[in-house]
């Protein structure tokens, strides 16, 4: 990771940032990719196919789009590529990486493609349904995929299908099996838990670091998005797992682009610090899925975050995780350690 001087934005940061922003990139059929499109049922690029591309010491996933008249192109340029802005390099020196099981180095895997909360940001309850996995079946993907010479980590997230429980009780599975295969592999987990002693079970079993989520600081945006669910537990369970984990070792999403203040966001950030939580700032993508729901909820239009924004939340990000002895790099798994999707702090700032 590249940790710089936070009063320096390098351009790449800069060009990355704009690049999170239009959130796509047109790739002609000339192009022959040596690695298949990222398949995503779960994050910022449900329901698209997506590119992860590395230049400059970042990374950076984009989705393919098919409209030849968009803002940004892929070209092939000798054993490298180049990212075109209205046809002008914008950036060089591209490469094109694998995403072993939807992340970079990660078999980061989805148990379950569906949802019963409907969150209304998120894409997921609104993707055609999938053929449904056992756990088994996901042990078998992540085997696989641990044999590829590039792989070094284990995520594990997923829609909840029946009821919280028995996701959890799939999740649980998934990790002791997994860990009597493989060792003493890192092992993140995203999970609803229902209550501490869940997080204890899965610190048991092996899983090493955990996501929970929160997704926005402002709880009256939470309780339009979210109904469903209950944004005092939630901290209840961050601070629990705390305990349970470990500093740095715990985080959560913080969405931004829901019409949340600035003072909002970090409030949560420093919040989250003091627990030793480490929060991924993540964009909201903005698409056919989401768009006319989260208006609806919430009674008002929404945008897309600016590059300028992404950024300067990120810098006072580093700096708070700084005051508390923290960084993104103690994560091994899951957002942090893949850096495709976020500004991520001690990475791009």
């Amino acid at each position: 990771m590249r940790s710089e001087d936070s009063n320096f934005i390098s351009e790449i940061t800069k060009k990355k940032a704009e690049l999170i922003h239009h959130g796509k990139i047109f790739v002609p059929d000339s192009i022959k990719l040596p690695y298949p499109l990222s398949s995503s049922t779960a994050g910022p690029g449900a329901g698209k196919k997506a590119l992860a591309l590395s230049f400059g010491g970042t990374r950076l996933k984009l989705g393919v789009t098919k409209e030849k008249d968009s803002k940004f192109s892929l070209r092939k340029n000798g054993e490298e590529y180049q990212i075109l802005k209205s046809g002008t390099v914008f950036v060089d020196g591209v490469k094109i990486i694998p995403t072993l099981l939807h992340a970079p180095n990660q078999a980061f895997v989805n148990l379950q493609d569906s949802c019963i909360y409907n969150c209304e940001f998120c894409a997921t309850p609104m993707l055609e349904s999938q053929k449904e996995k056992d756990p088994d079946q996901i042990v078998r993907m992540i085997l696989k995929a641990a044999e590829d010479g590039d792989f070094q980590s284990v995520a594990i997230t997923s829609g909840i299908v029946e009821s919280p429980k028995e996701t959890f009780d799939d999740i649980l599975e998934v990790v002791r099996k997994v860990k009597k295969n493989l060792g003493d592999v890192e092992v993140g987990v995203e999970p609803y838990v229902m209550k501490p002693e869940d997080i204890e079970r899965l610190h048991d079993a092996g899983a090493t670091e955990i996501k929970i989520n929160i997704e926005t600081f402002d709880k009256n945006i939470f309780d339009k998005l979210c109904p469903e669910l209950d944004y005092d537990h939630i901290l209840k369970m961050l601070e629990h797992a705390v305990k349970v984990f470990g500093r740095g070792k715990v985080t959560t999403n913080i969405i931004i682009g829901l019409g949340e203040s600035d003072e909002n966001v970090l409030e949560g950030l420093e919040h989250f610090a003091e627990m030793g939580v480490v929060a991924v700032i993540r964009v909201l993508r903005i698409n056919d899925y989401n768009h006319a729901r989260i208006v609806k909820a919430l009674g008002h239009e929404i945008q897309n975050v600016l590059p300028q924004r992404m950024i300067r939340l990120a810098q006072e990000q580093k700096r708070i995780l700084e005051n508390h002895n923290l960084s993104t790099g103690t994560f091994k798994t899951m957002c942090h350690a893949c850096g495709c999707c976020d500004i991520v702090p001690f990475w791009d700032v």
